[in-house]
């Protein structure tokens, strides 16, 4: 970076933490910011000229802007689900300053180069947050594949059975391995929707208000074999692959396994599956319906355990909103009821809520929901705190609390399971490449500063 002018401050913004976690856990620190990018890291008295100071009460600890990998935009055409707008400032208000959005339920979907600059234009200037984009690999598309690499999207999704709406339809097992061959010539990550649709097809149909029926209709079998499957088409192929939203922990010995033997295998969670347990899940309780499905309190903490032991990488959100009518709320029947769990806003205090009362801290929270998966995803300036990247931080008072109102979130709907449910950590405020998007006193209209991410230039 060219050096300040003559006379003017050395930094645009400097912010001083007597808590801040940096990439080797947490200290203090003072850190100054210049066009945009962390400038210097030095210590909480270091000498450094800004034109702005930030200074952290002491209940407040300094974090890196959050990474959301795994978030369904829906825009554009099915914007009334949500939209970048709402689905943007519910992130900047749950400290999160980037997010890569998924290729399906917006329409049309990311599965060619065409598609992607509709949904990039749909975003452009309604971003109050950086966004990056994934493709889709879907039946009939294997010719676009490249074309959307060189766009720039950050990796491909894939499904193994319905997705759940029709234009974007799944990969048959051969198809599976002929787009994995073509992404591994480009050394192009494949993100994975693993459950099995014979395993599923087989088990009883999902039907009525009680959850235990709806659980019993995604079996933790589909999501292991449909694991097994991917994780032997990588070693056989050498591609990299990442296993979307874990809720089997049946699973974790397989991957275990296959890491130690080499195969680029990466995983990620949601606070769901961390946070609630299918013993709880009222009848009726639709806003709890996702796929794969919430397991049971024991399976719970075995995904815990997979988090500290290193097998799962991060914790994203997967946050799939929908207009409250399609959750069915009239009669309760999760058969019928959209499948997909609302909680972009509130992921870090979810997470954080969880991770307190088991013993791990907060540089712990950090590392699964801002550093691994900007690593995973390749945003090479986010998910840090330290010289070299995007000035993006998130303030965030741990000791406090809030009881959740989803009437008072951003999503554009107001449906989640988090409603009347108290939570730990409040965000008071978030910064993108040093200006503040969100918190007491942000002038909403000039928030709007995101950018539109390609991979290899974030």
């Amino acid at each position: 970076m060219a050096a300040p002018a003559t006379g003017s401050p050395a930094f645009d913004v400097v912010f001083r933490a007597r808590r801040l976690i940096g990439p080797n856990g947490e200290g203090s620190g003072a850190v100054g910011v210049r066009d945009g990018r962390i400038a210097a890291v030095e210590s909480l008295d270091a000498d450094l000229d800004a034109a702005e100071v930030v200074e952290l009460a002491d209940d407040e600890v300094l974090l890196p802007g959050l990474v959301d990998s795994h978030v369904h935009v829906n825009d554009p055409g099915r914007a009334e689900w949500e939209g970048f707008d709402t689905a943007t400032m519910a992130a900047a208000e749950g400290g999160i300053t980037t997010i890569v959005d998924m290729p399906l339920n917006s329409l049309p979907p990311t599965i060619d180069v065409d598609a992607l600059e509709v949904k990039r234009k749909a975003a452009r200037d309604r971003a109050f947050v950086d966004i990056g984009f994934w493709g889709g690999a879907v039946h009939g598309n294997r010719a676009e594949l490249r074309g959307l690499h060189e766009a720039g999207v950050f990796g491909f999704k894939c499904f193994l059975l319905h997705s759940g709406v029709d234009e974007f339809p799944p990969l048959a097992p051969d198809e599976l391995d002929a787009a994995l061959r073509t992404l591994a010539e480009h050394d192009a990550l494949m993100i994975v929707h693993a459950e099995d649709s014979d395993a599923i097809e087989h088990a009883p149909a999902p039907h009525g208000e009680a959850y235990s029926d709806f659980l019993a209709s995604r079996p933790r079998g589909a999501e292991n074999f449909a694991i097994a499957q991917v994780i032997e088409l990588a070693r056989r192929i050498g591609g990299r692959v990442h296993i979307l939203h874990l809720s089997s922990s049946d699973a974790l010995p397989m991957i275990a396994s296959a890491r130690a033997d080499g195969v680029r295998v990466t995983v990620e969670t949601c606070p769901h599956y961390l946070s609630f347990g299918a013993e709880e899940i009222p009848d009726g309780a639709t806003q709890f319906k996702a796929c794969p499905p919430i397991r049971e309190a024991r399976n719970r903490e075995q995904l815990w355990k997979g988090l500290a032991d290193g097998l799962i990488d991060c914790v994203v959100s997967d946050h799939s909103p929908c207009t409250p009518d399609l959750k069915r709320f009239d009669i309760g029947d999760f058969g019928v009821a959209w499948g997909g769990v609302s909680s972009l806003q509130l992921g870090l205090s979810a997470v954080w809520t969880q991770a307190r009362v088991r013993g791990y801290d907060l540089a712990d929270v950090v590392r699964w929901m801002a550093r691994r998966p900007a690593e995973i995803a390749g945003l090479k300036r986010k998910g840090s705190i330290a010289v070299g990247h995007d000035a993006d931080f998130c303030v965030f008072a741990p000791d406090d609390a809030f009881v959740v109102d989803v009437a008072k979130l951003r999503h554009r709907n107001p449906v989640s399971p988090y409603h009347g449910r108290p939570l730990s950590g409040v965000v008071r405020g978030t910064w993108l490449r040093g200006n503040r998007i969100a918190g007491a006193g942000v002038d909403t209209a000039a928030a709007a500063q995101g950018r539109l991410l390609t991979r290899g230039d974030a």
